[in-house]
């Protein structure tokens, strides 16, 4: 028996996901709904991880309603928050499940100035931050679930903002001469520099994880509400030809997730499916290094990598 996704002009078609686990973070809007609920539809336990009470209960009814799956949960967890993120993953693991995917796609874009609640910009905070220290502390269960031939995999949503971001490993929180969409950009470069030094840490180890990047295009959701009014009067106005629907948006996610052709493969862009290159700087492995030193110190985890790569 196989699964066909809903994705209008895709004639891609998966095999069921049974007995398989995934958390989607930021799961119940947009492209993390639309994420969700095509993994819920193959079948998967899918964990809504979000900090959306009050949507929660109707979105994983609606989601159990339509894929005919009840293994879809919400449980609470705010990426502006580290001790909300660590008691997460502590309830996450007194469930005792095993962890085959873990989508990080929960984030904000071009919020006016904000802080966390532990003072990080908003953008870095909760778009990269959070989602690093949600897979660092989530990566033993993922390799404790993975197996040569069915690896656990990692998906982090990114965008293509990203090729016009700049890491400024000295004003990481944008402190000097503010501006949404460049802290919005450096976020989303982050997280792709964050993926592929994950994937060189998990092939030193010889992990059964793979870790990818997705890029969703262009997506007609909510995250839209806080651009120049201009952008968003073009969103309503052409919406419907140059936005993706989220459903169209998550198709990479769920692409990165499950498809048998990127089974032990990681450290891959992937836009429309297919693996395309990122920003030149992303491959610099020093860049990559450096950022995650300074990631392991602000979220206050050792920093593993020193121990397999000797710096």
């Amino acid at each position: 028996m196989q699964c066909l996704l809903e994705a209008p002009g895709e004639e891609d078609v998966f095999s069921p996901q049974p007995e398989r686990v995934a958390i989607v973070t930021g799961g119940t809007d947009g492209i993390g709904y639309a994420t969700a609920k095509q993994l819920a539809k193959l079948g998967m336990h899918v964990i809504i991880a979000g900090n959306n009470d009050s949507k929660a209960q109707e979105v994983v009814r609606r989601i159990k309603q339509d894929t005919l799956n009840d293994q879809v949960e919400f449980l609470y967890c705010d990426l502006a928050s580290m001790r909300s993120i660590r008691q997460f993953v502590q309830t996450f693991k007194m469930k005792k499940l095993p962890l085959h995917v873990l989508v990080n796609n929960a984030g904000v874009m071009m919020v006016p100035q904000k802080a966390t609640d532990d003072g990080f910009e908003e953008h870095f905070g909760i778009n990269y931050l959070g989602h690093f220290l949600l897979t660092n502390l989530l990566l033993g269960t993922l390799g404790e679930s993975g197996a040569p031939g069915r690896h656990s995999r990692v998906v982090t949503v990114s965008s293509a903002t990203h090729y016009v971001g700049e890491l400024n490993l000295d004003d990481l929180q944008s402190g000097t001469d503010y501006s949404a969409h460049a802290a919005y950009a450096q976020s989303k470069l982050a997280l792709v520099l964050f993926t592929y030094r994950l994937q060189a840490l998990l092939t030193a180890r010889g992990a059964p994880v793979t870790a990818n990047v997705a890029d969703p295009g262009v997506v007609d959701t909510d995250l839209y509400k806080h651009v120049f009014w201009g952008t968003r009067l073009v969103k309503k106005l052409l919406g419907w030809w140059v936005f993706k629907t989220p459903d169209e948006g998550a198709w990479t996610s769920v692409y990165a997730a499950v498809s048998p052709v990127l089974e032990g493969v990681g450290g891959r862009y992937l836009y429309n499916e297919r693996e395309t290159w990122s920003l030149e700087a992303t491959y610099d492995p020093e860049l990559q290094s450096q950022l995650w030193a300074r990631s392991c110190q602000l979220t206050g985890i050792a920093d593993v990598t020193q121990e397999t790569f000797g710096r």
